[in-house]
């Protein structure tokens, strides 16, 4: 029997890699005549560098670049992959929210300018295509930030540079692009469907979650407007309204004004370059998770992207979950065969969080009884 494991992070507890490795030792100890194959997913968020790496081979290229604020220096870097000279640059190394201790957090001030560092040294060193991934930021800068680190020039009305962070948006009079601007092709990874503006924007969805202040949100949002209509006027793009353009505080909007990117679905293109679909053409059964199995699992994220693989290869699915939020009608209708739950009703979640590594250890070992052996 073949067993493909296939699984996200569980957030704040456990890398992907993590979460496979336990996994496979569950089922190898349960059923051992089985041939297990780890395949750690993501879908754009923090740990899809991690998870590429180990699923399609590649290796980690170290950057110093500036953080989320200004005056700070963070050790960062890109994923490169040989085969195809395909770098991918996660934002949270450079500019993410997991860099920063509470009292600092101010969209105001954090700025994508480090993310954009690592979009031009990936090219500096030979990348063919930067694949983007947006997950876990710190900012609402709408990508100004990481575009000044590529030459472009925000001024305000009296023509000097607009400093750092959200707070600049407000004072953009002026866009000029850099004379020597030559990207290879650039692909956002999104996980969202949020566009750039608006009561599902960047702004007021996310904003809060960064430290914003109710003041803040509006700041943020009549700016990422003025910087919208300013791209429009000098670019003739529409931001706004595209869905993902919000992922990122903005970053994925200004990635498609000031590096001629597309927006692409994060946890189809960690699929294809892992190699997955191949694995499942010959497998039994396929195991997938997260943190916790709900309706936003269905929307872009890891286990939706999984269970289209699974029924085009009609390979049976299971679902190991930090929670499992979805009543088993709805996931039978789906065609995931199997769901377990780490944490138990009577368990509090301190308790789960603290102990994920034997609880996802006990839920693969009852998959493995109940299905296996």
């Amino acid at each position: 029997m073949k067993i493909v494991i296939a699984m996200d992070s569980f957030k704040g507890t456990l890398r992907s890699d993590e979460a496979c490795e336990i996994v496979a030792d569950a089922i190898v100890e349960c059923a051992p005549g089985s041939k297990v194959v780890t395949k750690p997913m993501a879908d754009g968020g923090e740990g899809t560098a991690r998870a590429m790496m180990k699923a399609a081979n590649g290796r980690w290229v170290p950057r110093t670049v500036i953080g989320p604020l200004p005056d700070m220096q963070v050790e960062a870097g890109f994923a490169w992959f040989d085969a195809d000279s395909t770098a991918l640059v996660e934002m949270a190394s450079a500019s993410g929210l997991e860099l920063l201790a509470e009292e600092q957090m101010d969209p105001l001030k954090t700025t994508t300018y480090g993310t954009g560092q690592l979009v031009k040294s990936s090219q500096e060193y030979g990348a063919r295509k930067i694949l983007l991934a947006v997950g876990g930021s710190a900012t609402v800068d709408g990508g100004v930030g990481a575009a000044i680190a590529l030459g472009w020039v925000f001024s305000d009305r009296q023509g000097k540079p607009v400093p750092f962070g959200g707070q600049a948006l407000e004072q953009i009079a002026d866009i000029v692009r850099p004379n020597d601007l030559r990207l290879v092709p650039v692909e956002v990874l999104c996980d969202v469907d949020n566009p750039l503006c608006g009561e599902h924007g960047a702004a007021r969805v996310y904003g809060p979650q960064k430290g914003a202040t109710p003041q803040m949100v509006e700041r943020l949002e009549k700016g990422l407007s003025r910087l919208a209509g300013l791209v429009r006027k000098h670019t003739q793009q529409d931001i706004c309204n595209v869905p993902g353009a919000g992922a990122a505080g903005g970053l994925a909007a200004g990635a498609m004004a000031f590096m001629n990117a597309t927006l692409v679905s994060g946890i189809e293109t960690v699929v294809a370059r892992s190699n997955l679909s191949a694995e499942l053409t010959n497998a039994d059964w396929v195991i997938t998770g997260e943190g916790s199995f709900d309706h936003q699992s269905l929307r872009g994220k890891v286990v939706a992207g999984v269970l289209k693989l699974a029924k085009q290869s009609g390979t049976h699915l299971a679902v190991l979950a930090g929670q499992v939020n979805l009543p088993r009608n709805e996931y039978d209708e789906l065609g995931i065969a199997a769901a377990f739950s780490c944490r138990q009703e009577d368990m509090s979640l301190d308790y789960a969080l603290e102990n994920s590594r034997s609880l996802l250890r006990q839920a693969a070992r009852t998959f493995a009884k109940d299905h296996l052996t």
